[in-house]
This record gives C-alpha cells, structure tokens and sequence, in this order.
C-alpha cells in the first residue's frame, strides 16, 4: 500500500498563488489559441472543414497521452517527488512550439499551411499533456479537508481568470492596422509574447511548491520500456476502477457536458458581433468582441469565483454546482434578445450571468475530484491524483476537440463563409440559434447527471477519518 501523502489541512497562501500562476499559464495558452485560431479563417483563408479538423486530431492525441502521463507522473521515483520535472519541462515544449505553430505566411498557400500548423500542434499539444496532468495533480495533493480544496482552487481560478481578461484584447492588436498589417502578421509577432510569458508562469509552481522525495517508494510500478505492458494495462484498470465510482463519472460526464457546448459555440461571438450586429466590418466591431470576453471574464473573476466559493461553504458543493449552472442558462438566453445591431453596450448585461457556467464549473469541480481522490484511497489504498486529473481533464479536452469538430461542422451547416463581407441569407440567424440552444441543452443535461451526487461535506469527513484510522493502524 503506497503511503505517499504529502496534502495537510491549511495551505500557505503563498503555495496557493505559485499554483495560481501555474494556471495562468494553463488557461492563457488555449485562450490566445481560442482568438488566434479565428485568424485561421478569418485572415488565412482556411475552410470551415479544414478548421474544424486542425481543432479535432492535435485534441484527440492529447486525450490518449493523458492517461499515460497520468500514470508516469503518479509512479515516478525521483527526489523531485512525482510531479515537478514533469511541470517543468512540458512548460518548455509548449512555449516552444506556440512560437512556432503561429509562424504562417499566406503566401505559402493553404495546404502548406495547414500541414505544417498540423504538425506544430501536436507538439503543443504533447508538451501540454507533459506540463498539466502533473500540474493538476499537484493542485489535488496539497490539502486534505473539504473546505480547504475549494479555497486552493477559488485562488487558483481567480489567478487564472485573468488570462480571459488579458487575451480578447488580442483582437483589438492583431486587427489595429496601426499594429500589423494583417492579424497572420499579428499572430506570428505576437506568439512570442505569448509563448515565453504563459512558459514562465507555467514554471512557477514547479520551482515554489514544496514536494517530497519518492525515491525510495518500492508501491510505486516500474517506468522502463520492459514494463511498457504491464504500465499500459494498470493504466486501463486505473480507469475502470475510477469510472467504477458513481460520484467521479458524473463529475466528468457532466463537465464534457458543459465544458463541451460552452466551446462549441464560444468563437461564434465574434462573427455574430462583427456580421450581425457591423454588418461583416471586423474593424467597426472593435472592440466589441474584445469586451465580450473581457468583461465576461471579469465577472467570473470577482462576482461568480466568491459567491461560488461561498456559496459551497453554506449550502454545499452539489447545490452550488446546480444553481450556477441555472444561471448560466438565464445568460445564454439573455444573449438571443440582447445580440442588437446598433446597441453592442446591451449584450453586456448578459454577461455575469453566463459567466457562471465555466467560472463556477471548474472551481467545484476541481475540488470534488480531490475529495474523490480520498474515496479511491480508502478503496485501493492507493494515492492516484495523476491517474484521477489525467481522466477528468482527458473528458475535457475530448470535449474541446469535439467542440472545435462541431463548430466547423455547425459553420458549413448554417453556410458561413469566411472573408464573405456579407453572409448568405439564414446563416448568422443558425448561428444566433445554435449559439443559444446548444449550450443551454448541454448544461440541463449536466445538471440532471449531477442531481443526485452524494460525495457530500460529512460523507467527505468520515472518509478522512477512516484514512487516518487506517494509516495509524498500520
């Protein structure tokens, strides 16, 4: 039985804001992606199709190397501990392949392009795998009472939030002709910005946060090519014994839900402010898209993140999650009658109230994946938040990548055309529509999933109890 436990009950704050940096960086990189990836059509001249599948395949890779760095990083012997080499060295390769993923001249002709952003991605994406399967596990293993998961995640989100505020005012840079002479030339100027600022933040938690060494753990299975096997068949009991637990499989179900429909329709803000309500003019329409993002992240970051974190302390962690996602839907349907051409300044009302899909989903969610943790010790006797993180953030990204599949597909279907000044008749109104029903469906799917969740505070405390029952025991 692997006794590797490192969590206590009251976390530093300053241990709080090192892992808050570190997901900064892990919330940085796909929101400047989410707006760099618009340039793709909108400057580069690349198909709805052809998006859609840039989006798609690079994702569904880094789904299948989740779980197996789940399983490194939760067996690796080291006096680094198990997770902060890993940290720091997937900070690295994504920094470095950002840079040069954006490097794309339209003169090298579409399929040049496409092929070699391709390529680019798949890096990104392994080097992405590297640093946030034992970055998220590291956020799991630093305490280990109920209240006090959620208080290192409520830091960490409010931290990461900013990267949503920071990253829509890329549109207002990568369109200002004062700036660049096109947004390709934006993008390939501005990734370097992007890529050694979210590496550095991306560091922080590996150089700060405090981890013991495992070197002498003899529980731990072994990492070496012969056992290549044995490691690819643990990590397929590892998932059949987490998804054996009801509480966990709602959790993932329910985020690929949300998390899922959310980015499915979250770049069609931008063509139904600039098409919609400008008319196709992407310069008249600054900086709207921009404040669409920012102030709806700004309203995550200091209205939704407290009262959500509040909220879970008074009323519970289930309860929070369905209220807030009860106000998200008010939002997506304040969004089909606010979305007025002439009036941008109303679709801001909208925005505090959507805001409490996302902003509320991951802060609970993170914290009850660490209370699961808890219940799968007291059931194996093994610590797996490698394996635990790897599967939950692997229903995340298989719903990015299928939200990026879906949105070229629901682009073709309404008949959006790229670079068209104006649209074909029927096509921003399917997308006006698509933008408001599919989320709401996802999420009142979601919530039904999650009705009946019963990890609750007292059942949480009791399995605390008995894990330290056990451990004094022997």
């Amino acid at each position: 039985m692997s006794q590797h436990k490192t969590a206590v009950s009251t976390v530093p704050f300053g241990q709080k804001i090192a892992f808050g940096f570190g997901m900064l960086a892990n919330q940085m990189f796909p929101a400047a992606l989410g707006i760099f990836m618009v340039v793709l059509v909108q400057g580069l001249g690349f198909p709805p199709f052809l998006w859609g599948i840039v989006y798609f395949f690079p994702r569904i890779f880094d789904c299948f190397t989740d779980p197996i760095m789940g399983f490194i990083s939760d067996n690796t012997r080291s006096k680094w501990g198990r997770r902060r080499q890993y940290v720091f060295i997937g900070a690295i390769l994504m920094g470095i392949s950002y840079y040069f993923m954006w490097q794309l001249y339209p003169e090298n002709g579409l399929m040049y392009n496409f092929t070699y952003f391709m390529i680019w991605s798949f890096f990104f994406y392994l080097g992405l795998t590297i640093f946030s399967v034992p970055y998220v596990a590291m956020g799991y293993e630093m305490s280990n009472d109920f209240h006090e998961r959620t208080n290192i995640m409520a830091v960490a989100q409010w931290i990461g939030q900013w990267a949503w505020v920071i990253a829509p005012w890329f549109w207002v840079i990568l369109y200002d002709p004062e700036w660049f002479p096109d947004a390709a030339a934006g993008c390939r100027d501005l990734s370097i910005w992007v890529a050694v600022t979210c590496m550095i933040f991306a560091m922080i938690p590996a150089i700060f946060i405090k981890s013991k060494s495992t070197i002498n753990e003899e529980s731990y299975e072994p990492l070496n090519l012969k056992n290549i096997g044995n490691s690819l068949k643990s990590i397929k009991e590892g998932f059949i014994e987490a998804f054996s637990i009801k509480e966990f499989r709602k959790l993932c179900i329910s985020t690929f839900l949300i998390y899922n429909s959310f980015n499915t329709i979250a770049a069609f803000s931008f063509f139904i402010i600039v098409y919609y309500m400008f008319g196709g003019d992407a310069g008249a329409a600054s900086p709207w898209p921009t404040l669409h993002g920012c102030i709806g992240a700004l309203a995550t970051t200091f209205i939704v993140i407290p009262i959500v974190t509040r909220m879970s302390k008074k009323i519970g962690k289930k309860r929070t999650f369905l209220i807030s996602q009860g106000i998200s839907i008010i939002g997506y349907i304040m969004f089909w009658f606010l979305f007025v051409p002439g009036k941008p300044y109303l679709f801001l009302i909208a925005l505090p109230f959507f805001s409490f899909g996302i902003g509320g989903l991951f802060t609970l969610m993170m914290s009850m994946t660490a209370d699961i943790c808890d219940l799968d010790e007291l059931n194996t006797g093994k610590r797996r938040e490698g394996i635990f993180g790897a599967i939950y953030w692997w229903m995340v990204k298989f719903g990015f990548a299928i939200a990026g599949l879906l949105s070229g597909v629901f682009m073709s279907w309404v008949g959006f055309t790229p670079d068209a000044a104006t649209q074909p008749e029927g096509a921003v109104t399917g997308m006006r529509m698509f933008y408001t029903i599919f989320p709401i469906v996802g999420t009142l799917i979601a919530m039904w999933v999650m009705y009946d969740y019963d990890l609750t505070e007292e059942k949480a405390n009791d399995i605390r109890k008995q894990l330290e029952l056990k451990k004094a025991n022997g």
